[in-house]
């Protein structure tokens, strides 16, 4: 379980929760150390609302319970070092652009670790590693994080297989059968298409995985396991998708590097082979 995140779920969550929700959500915001002192009941109160609505809350947020929520509060509160996100002014001076998205690309990195289940990443590990062939779907910029999925696992001798066209994605998913896995990634989790193609998955009896941003989405609601990103805002210039992407590589990255620690000494030969395969065709073999 992680031990902070709290408040970043949060924010991130309030402007869909119910009135009642989100009057407590808001109040934790505004009080987080009083808030993390409190009972459900007082809370409740605190807020005008109810420790029933307390509860709702933290179902809400996908959490274990209110005790879950104050441990991730009460781990938020003793970070020192967020820098927050900073946004790209007119005429940015080269310096300050690296800076502030060298701050940025930080904060991502580190929310995503946060918000991170442990419990469904384990899943995730464990279906990828058997997988009969893995399927990884995305539009627009994440299907270049599809793409690097692709990358990874071939080369360590995974069937792996990535589709940007949705009606390619659709084509392979119908040949789907138990033992696939179907990974959808989409940073917002209401790419349609994306979602449709899991469904599809399901139908074929293939385990699908959802790579979002935190929080209910059509894309998670059609996933076995959830796997979820730093909620952090993207900054003026969105289309290119920068903190999104960053965030989907990372969780690509850990996935992988698990994937591969199980199987060290499958990984290195494999890795080995591949590598001089590609010297090979540079000309660089003796």
């Amino acid at each position: 379980m992680s031990t902070n995140g709290g408040l970043v779920i949060l924010t991130e969550m309030l402007p869909s929760l119910p009135p009642s929700e989100k009057k407590i959500a808001s109040y934790i915001i505004e009080n987080p150390q009083e808030s993390i002192s409190l009972t459900a009941n007082e809370l409740g109160k605190r807020s005008s609302t109810s420790g029933a609505a307390v509860i709702r809350l933290c179902k809400s947020l996908n959490l274990k319970g209110f005790q879950d929520l104050k441990l991730r509060i009460a781990g938020d509160l003793q970070k020192t070092n967020d820098l927050g996100f900073s946004d790209i002014e007119p005429n940015e001076s080269i310096v300050s652009v690296i800076e502030k998205m060298t701050n940025n690309s930080i904060q991502t990195i580190r929310e995503t670790a946060e918000l991170l289940s442990v419990d469904e990443l384990e899943k995730a590990i464990e279906v990828v590693r058997n997988a009969r062939r893995i399927h990884f779907i995305g539009v627009g910029a994440s299907s270049i994080i599809a793409q690097d999925a692709q990358q990874k696992f071939l080369r360590i001798n995974k069937t792996a297989y990535a589709f940007a066209d949705m009606h390619m994605a659709a084509t392979q998913v119908a040949n789907a059968e138990a033992g696939d896995v179907v990974v959808g990634i989409s940073f917002s989790g209401e790419t349609k298409e994306v979602a449709k193609v899991l469904q599809l998955a399901k139908e074929k009896k293939a385990t699908t995985i959802s790579l979002t941003k935190y929080g209910s989405s059509i894309v998670t609601d059609a996933a076995d396991i959830k796997l979820y990103t730093s909620v952090t805002k993207e900054t003026t210039f969105r289309s290119g998708a920068t903190s999104s992407r960053i965030a989907q590589l990372q969780v690509i990255d850990i996935l992988f590097m698990c994937v591969a620690s199980l199987q060290y000494d499958d990984t290195l030969m494999h890795l080995n082979a591949t590598r001089e395969a590609v010297e090979f065709l540079m000309g660089k073999n003796k």
